[in-house]
């Protein structure tokens, strides 16, 4: 008996990853990802002249850890059992996609699986409506999903996303010159990371194999099982004027964990009462926008973090393999003196730079105001600057402004950044940066 029932498992395991390898929807995410760390890239390339990133490595990075995520939502979800069939999954994702024309961060399943948990209520109160044809067939999936088992999945995606953002949240962040409130230049970063994870869903199926346990969201006593795909993408856009990436990441992972527990809850709650489904439902995408708001007013509330002091010139990015990355300057820090000259503005550091052309000494003060002390050797090919993107000052040649995401900009690769002319503030057309999107 054991053994016939690892075949059958073993075989439901194979068919469901021939299957998602067929779908089109796992690579269509990967694609999704591909084009905006593109995109990323070549806005890095047009502000500071150099690759901070490599989108290949980038997108290999997201498509591993998502498959890691993948691995352990679908151990976890073994236990829990969701009602899906192939239209169910394709009315998930043309949601998902329709939603995503709109605004990029509706990619997320919390919208689609909210979305349709509403339009399942109301569809389930006009009871007698039954359309005919392909809108018949959709009607009908709708009105069969297992919306608390999807929103206990969508709950759980997020706990994986959260450990992902503390974990890997900011590692691909991009530095940018914004205009602030009152026009004046600021730094900040970009944070941005779309994880595909590809899911094997435990399914109630007729002719599947039993289980040896009980599903949360199980049949009858001897209900067979199969194992269903569903591709799914899970993503992180932020951007951030007041505070590191790191410490932006901590706090969007922490919100995101408090989001999760209480959509979990809810929705535990929803499948032991059913009119609790509608309001599980509407907390899906309503808390999450929630969020999103709140973070867009509280980091307009803080005071702008990459810009000069009254004496030095701070830091915003460090380039990888670079001078200053192997003194251990950090993003935050002031340089200070520079072969024992202060510097205050970009033509002095240079002055101080070539003050010694083998060997430059600095001192740097940290993000506590105390003074380190920092030294190296200068080489050929070694960055005219140290390796270091400064905040910008009134000479910055480009700035970029804020604006929500779209799939047009991803696509068409709009990079949006422009020129800036001396003396003038600049009229800039936007990139697409949402803070905390998920």
């Amino acid at each position: 008996m054991d053994l016939e029932w690892a075949l059958q498992w073993g075989w439901s395991v194979l068919n469901a990853c021939l299957y998602l390898l067929l779908q089109p929807f796992y690579y269509i995410s990967i694609l999704i990802v591909a084009l905006g760390y593109r995109r990323q890239m070549l806005l890095e390339r047009k502000l500071f002249h150099t690759r901070m990133h490599s989108w290949a490595a980038e997108t290999w990075r997201v498509i591993w850890s998502g498959l890691l995520a993948g691995v352990a939502i679908s151990a976890l979800g073994m236990f829990v059992s969701v009602h899906l069939t192939s239209t169910s999954i394709v009315c998930l994702w043309i949601a998902t996609l329709l939603l995503m024309l709109v605004r990029v961060r509706y990619l997320c399943l919390a919208y689609s699986a909210g979305l349709l948990g509403v339009v399942q209520f109301f569809l389930n109160v006009a009871s007698g409506w039954q359309p005919g044809g392909a809108l018949g067939t959709a009607v009908a999936a709708i009105r069969g999903l297992d919306i608390p088992a999807l929103l206990v999945l969508v709950a759980v995606l997020h706990v994986a996303e959260a450990l992902l953002v503390r974990w890997q949240g900011g590692k691909a962040a991009t530095p940018l010159f914004v205009e602030g409130k009152r026009g004046r230049l600021v730094g900040g970063y970009r944070m941005e990371d779309l994880w595909p994870i590809p899911l094997l869903l435990l399914v109630p199926a007729q002719g599947g194999f039993t289980l040896p346990w009980t599903p949360l969201f199980g049949g009858a006593a001897g209900t067979g099982y199969m194992l269903a795909a569903l591709p799914v993408l899970m993503g992180f856009s932020s951007v951030t004027l007041g505070q590191l990436p790191r410490q932006k990441a901590a706090l969007t992972s922490n919100r995101l964990l408090l989001y999760s527990v209480a959509l979990l809850l809810l929705s535990l709650l929803a499948a032991w009462w059913s009119p609790l489904i509608l309001l599980a439902a509407l907390f899906s995408f309503l808390a999450h926008e929630a969020l999103i708001w709140y973070g867009n007013i509280e980091e307009s509330r803080l005071s702008p973090m990459f810009v000069h002091p009254e004496q030095g010139m701070r830091v915003l990015a460090v380039l990888p393999d670079s001078p200053a990355t192997a003194m251990g300057i950090l993003p935050g820090e002031a340089i200070y003196r520079v072969n024992g000259m202060v510097v205050n503005s970009r033509a002095e550091l240079h002055q101080a730079l070539r003050v010694n052309s083998a060997f430059c000494k600095l001192e740097v003060r940290n993000l506590q105001g105390e003074s380190k002390f920092v030294q190296r050797g200068m080489y050929d090919g070694d960055h005219h600057q140290l390796g270091v993107v400064l905040a910008p000052d009134e000479d910055a040649g480009w700035a970029v402004s804020i604006q929500p995401a779209s799939i047009y900009r991803i696509v068409a690769m709009h990079i949006g950044a422009r020129r800036r002319k001396a003396g003038q503030a600049s009229k800039t057309e936007g990139t697409h940066l949402d803070t905390m999107d998920s």
